[in-house]
């Protein structure tokens, strides 16, 4: 089959049900699966097999990186929203993607333009500028093609998720804190992270079996100092202390509730149960998911609309009255793509200035712009 530009391909309930019966659907499901019990009891600091393709990947993180500190924020102190350079960032990416997809060893030169879609799309959403558990799927989808693709191996899985997707992690946050991105959607702002998901099932599957670490061990600040350099989810953890004040139980209920649980290997389960849920079992999150050659859909098309569909809304308003008997509460949550929330910089910076001398930490977290 010739590869082809992914398209979105859900709209309605009905295909949100078929893509969770589809081979597509597994195929996502077993990778996480894959990754997520590859790093079982791994620290990030391990030694792991890394392939060419996984040294091409690093190296092309690093220019993402670089892109970023070639692209400031422009003054915009005066909102709580996502800053406008973003946009020029995503656009430098675009632009280079080609190139910089070209520079990986094993990578068809036809399969550029598929696979570059999903990467392009990981790092956040150029009108809106905002970032959340979808752009993040994109991030994985990324993955899974190149590995289809046999650009990374088996033997690579381990560094998969403590060098790359690790390293993906730490470049978004300088992102989130350069751009101040805002959150895609509400969940994250009393769920888990504002912005990410699978750090925490990834992070609780390097806790797993661990003889004295406990998950109410959040709560310590000097533990979430010490692990944060070994676990990412402690990272996280550390990352949420230095940009909210008060407990995690008024501003991250969830991960406050999730403390109580027992062991690891119930927060791993259960964090694995969550993601299937609330991320690739909601309409809102999974109507933005990108088809193509590699990720396929063929499922029951969506009813042909009058309207010129754009990018971020696919041509269906926020209430989706266009469509008979689908309404907000049949998406799940909230509009389509999401509730405006200000970024979680901003409130920091109006803490900061309430609290002179105070200042954001955190790996790779550079300062509040405008602050």
């Amino acid at each position: 089959m010739p590869f082809q530009i992914p398209q979105k391909a859900i709209l309605l309930p009905n295909q949100l049900a078929y893509f969770q019966t589809s081979k597509t659907y597994q195929d996502i499901v077993s990778y996480i699966e894959t990754l997520n019990d590859s790093v079982i009891g791994v620290k990030l600091s391990a030694e792991c097999s890394e392939s060419p393709g996984v040294t091409a990947i690093l190296n092309l993180l690093d220019l993402v990186e670089q892109i970023v500190n070639d692209t400031p924020p422009v003054e915009n102190s005066a909102s709580r929203f996502g800053n406008p350079a973003f946009r020029t960032f995503y656009d430098k990416v675009s632009e280079l993607s080609p190139a910089l997809h070209a520079s990986i060893p094993g990578l068809p030169p036809d399969a550029i333009e598929e696979v570059s879609a999903y990467f392009k799309e990981a790092w956040g959403n150029r009108a809106r500028i905002d970032y959340g558990s979808g752009m993040e799927l994109n991030f994985l989808c990324w993955l899974i093609c190149l590995e289809k693709l046999g650009v990374v191996k088996e033997t690579d899985h381990v560094a998969l998720v403590i060098r790359v997707f690790w390293r993906y992690l730490q470049i978004m946050r300088i992102l989130q804190s350069t751009y101040w991105l805002e959150p895609a959607g509400s969940h994250g702002v009393w769920g888990l992270d504002d912005y990410h998901f699978l750090p925490f099932l990834f992070g609780s599957a390097q806790l797993r079996g661990h003889k004295y670490i406990k998950p109410r061990a959040i709560h310590d600040p000097e533990v979430v100092e010490e692990y944060s350099k070994d676990y990412i989810y402690f990272a996280c953890i550390e990352f949420i202390n230095s940009i909210k004040t008060a407990s995690l139980r008024w501003h991250s209920p969830m991960l406050d509730d999730i403390s109580a649980v027992k062991t690891w290997e119930k927060v791993n389960s259960g964090m694995l149960k969550m993601y299937l849920a609330e991320v690739l079992g909601k309409l809102p999150v999974v109507q933005h998911f990108l088809f193509g050659s590699i990720l396929s859909y063929d499922g029951p098309a969506a009813p042909s609309n009058d309207t010129d569909g754009d990018d971020e809304h696919w041509g269906h308003s926020h209430t989706m009255d266009n469509l008979a008997g689908v309404g907000q509460r049949d998406m799940g949550w909230g509009d389509c793509c999401g509730i405006a929330v200000p970024s979680v910089f901003a409130a920091a910076r109006d803490e900061m200035q309430k609290q002179p001398g105070l200042r954001l930490g955190g790996p790779g977290i550079k300062p509040v712009p405008f602050d």
